[in-house]
């Protein structure tokens, strides 16, 4: 939230859109950018006892855990009001209790998130639990009438994101997508597609997603889970297996659950849910995909379940309606020479003063090759073949009905206004749809067609990867 401190209106919008600018933004978006923030810290104001919101957090704990990020992102707002948090881990409970009753909130800890969601001092649901849970839990907290900000990758299957896309639209409730780069990050991913969307590159011929490889690991020690830990309901739908635990690093368990396919789909769903979603974003197929995806390359990944089963290196292939390409890699992509910043500057080391020529194809983000020119958006780059790529916008694409800067905040408006979030079910289902289809393609090695309507393969084997068995009578409905 922008704050202006003694700085005087005039000088604090020259100094806050100097530094977005600086943070390669053109001056004529960054102060869009600077209004927008700006209205929006004036907008948030005290408001009345029976405005407040009512939010309960599953999945919470110490450490880097999202949910932290989450909360600090809603607490902001002085009418958000937090009453439950809930894990089956009771050290993140005890630890989250602890954090937020010292910010002033008298929440309740629970380990079973079905408290939670039932609660009559819920107004709200966080779910930021690992990736097998969140269907199931966001699921429960529609139906139970609760609007929910849900992180990404939004499901563990097809089925799930299809269910999901069901609930909201037989509820009427919000859900909000934990896909920030369409708001936040300097609003670099939003202005880049807007300029595509704008054709300031042509038409688009290929995208490149740089996702980043698997971390590696072989057999990860069997042992006795944490007396704190309910592993049974840690795993919940997924099959029983042992606990594994050497590290913090190795570990089947807390974070690290990322890179076992059992529990979500490694990079592919992890930063794919990122930079596939803008990839989407900017060929306008929010809600639909490609019609053929394809293996290209992968190293073998580590076989059984006793350890990271996600591929470490990858490179998949999608085919769109209109013949354009999405590739989707660890970081095998092209590189770019040549690029220049919205001031026509070779891209430069902050700290180093040290200039580049554009970018290698291990870059983390997504590179964007039209007809006409090239683009590379990162979180911490924007750059082109040409200047002339970040001239003004003549008409605005319309993206979204606003340009919000905040993605709690943008969600919050929504559980006011019940208009539909920037990333609404429509836009985290489809996109993570994408991201399975690319890991069933990787876990297939086969080239596959794809229908982004009827949601089928032209393949028995890859179809029955669209949706897998739940253990325990965990159900979706």
């Amino acid at each position: 939230m922008l704050d202006r401190g003694n700085l005087s209106r005039r000088g604090f919008m020259t100094r806050s859109v100097a530094a977005l600018t600086a943070a390669g933004l053109p001056a004529w978006y960054a102060e869009d950018l600077f209004g927008t923030a700006a209205r929006a810290a004036q907008d948030n104001k005290p408001t009345a006892a029976n405005d407040k919101l009512n939010v309960g957090v599953v999945g919470v704990g110490p450490g880097p855990r999202r949910s932290n990020a989450l909360y600090g992102a809603a607490k902001k707002f002085k009418h958000v009001n937090f009453t439950h948090v809930c894990d089956v881990d009771a050290r993140h409970v005890d630890h989250a209790v602890k954090q937020y009753k010292g910010d002033g909130y008298a929440v309740k800890g629970c380990k079973d998130f079905r408290e939670l969601v039932t609660a009559k001092d819920v107004d709200a649901v966080i779910v930021a639990t690992p990736d097998h849970w969140h269907a199931i839990m966001a699921i429960a907290a529609l139906k139970a009438g609760k609007d929910v900000y849900c992180e990404k990758p939004l499901t563990l299957t097809v089925e799930e994101a299809l269910a999901l896309k069901k609930a909201v639209a037989d509820t009427k409730r919000v859900l909000q997508t934990g896909s920030q780069q369409r708001t936040e990050m300097g609003a670099k991913f939003r202005l880049a597609t807007e300029l595509v969307r704008s054709g300031r590159v042509g038409k688009v011929q290929k995208i490149e997603c740089r996702v980043g490889g698997n971390p590696t690991s072989g057999p990860i020690k069997e042992m006795d889970p944490p007396k704190e830990l309910d592993w049974d309901m840690w795993l919940g739908p997924t099959a029983k297996v042992p606990y594994r635990f050497e590290n913090d690093q190795r570990t089947n368990c807390h974070y690290q659950f990322r890179w076992f396919y059992e529990y979500s789909g490694g990079k592919m769903t992890d930063w794919g849910a990122h930079h596939i979603d803008i990839a989407q974003w900017m060929l306008g197929a929010d809600g639909s995909g490609p019609v053929a995806v394809e293996h290209v390359e992968s190293a073998k990944p580590h076989p059984g379940v006793d350890g990271f089963n996600c591929h470490p290196t990858f490179k998949i292939l999608m085919t769109y309606g209109g013949g354009e390409k999405v590739e989707v890699s660890h970081g095998a992509g092209s590189a770019a020479k040549g690029l220049v910043d919205a001031q026509g500057n070779p891209r430069t080391d902050p700290k180093s003063k040290k200039t580049f020529d554009g970018v290698d194809g291990g870059e983390n983000g997504v590179l964007v090759v039209g007809d006409k020119g090239t683009l590379f958006v990162s979180r911490g780059l924007l750059l082109a073949s040409d200047k002339a790529v970040f001239e003004p916008l003549k008409d605005d694409p319309k993206l979204y009905p606003t340009r919000p800067s905040d993605h709690m905040g943008n969600f919050l408006d929504c559980v006011k206004s019940r208009e539909t979030p920037i990333c609404g079910v429509e836009v985290g289902a489809g996109s993570v749809i994408v991201c399975h289809i690319g890991t069933i393609a990787l876990r297939t090695g086969k080239k596959l067609k794809w229908d982004p309507k009827a949601y089928q393969f032209d393949d028995a084997e890859a179809n029955k990867m669209l949706a897998r068995e739940r253990r325990g009578g965990w159900k979706l409905a």
